[in-house]
């Protein structure tokens, strides 16, 4: 028995973007963020699990997507000088509308290209360009090809190559965490002891990346009203509870 496994490959992470957005006839100019960045990590995981390399520009796009989502949970709002809210998505909105607008021409450059293959070639080429060369005193290079011009273009194809390799590299560290991982570790940590600190919460991932994925996954619950925040004489902690009522129901299940 054959498996076959089916997976939608897409040229970059705009043009995932635009499909879930079409797909789900979501209004580009008001992005759901929280949807829209779930899908996208849902893709990205999915390329991670069958071991297919996920390319920086997604990783990268992945991360502003986590930032705006960030922002967006924040009740702090930034605002222009003349004092009007900035919409986080607003960079990520434009961005789109331009690569759409692209992406919308290469139908139109397709055909053009067909129309120009289905066209008989000109048999004077090369006269044409001979008479070109003389005209303007230089050699047509396909005619006049010796050893010393091969020389010349492969001494500046290795030095290119030279250069290609000793430009600055860029490594992108993967760290073992993800919102929904520290969510669910968080909801069991307050579930067993009913409450506890966010202090204790980051003494278990005391690394600076740990800290910022348990921050985020304290926000986005906050958000679903899946726990509750007390805030005590000091600025330095937070107490972390259970959700009340419903949602205390809600947090029960998700951790079971």
């Amino acid at each position: 028995m054959s498996f076959e496994i089916k997976l939608p490959l897409f040229e970059g992470p705009f043009d995932l973007l635009l499909f879930f957005i079409e797909r789900d006839e979501l209004d580009i100019h008001d992005i759901p963020i929280f949807q829209i960045t779930n899908e996208f990590m849902g893709y990205i995981r999915q390329l991670e699990q069958l071991n297919i390399e996920v390319a920086s520009d997604f990783i990268l796009t992945a991360a502003t997507l986590m930032r705006i989502k960030a922002k967006m949970l924040l009740p702090r709002t930034e605002k222009d000088e003349e004092g009007n809210e900035i919409d986080p998505r607003q960079e990520l909105v434009q961005h789109l509308l331009e690569y759409k607008k692209y992406k919308s021409a290469v139908p139109v450059l397709s055909e053009m290209e067909d129309l120009r293959l289905a066209q008989e070639n000109r048999g004077n080429i090369h006269d044409e360009l001979q008479v070109i060369a003389n005209a303007n005193n230089f050699e047509y290079e396909l005619q006049d090809l010796n050893l010393y011009k091969l020389m010349r273009v492969f001494d500046k194809v290795m030095n290119r190559y030279e250069a290609e390799q000793n430009r600055p590299k860029h490594t992108v560290i993967q760290y073992p965490y993800t919102i929904e991982g520290q969510r669910n570790v968080i909801l069991k940590l307050v579930t067993e002891r009913q409450r506890t600190t966010f202090s204790e919460v980051i003494s278990q991932f005391p690394d600076k990346i740990g800290m910022i994925f348990n921050f985020l996954a304290i926000l986005d619950m906050l958000q679903l009203n899946l726990i509750g925040i007390e805030v005590g004489e000091g600025f330095n902690d937070f107490t972390i509870t259970i959700a009340e009522g419903q949602a205390a129901q809600v947090t029960q299940l998700l951790v079971e």
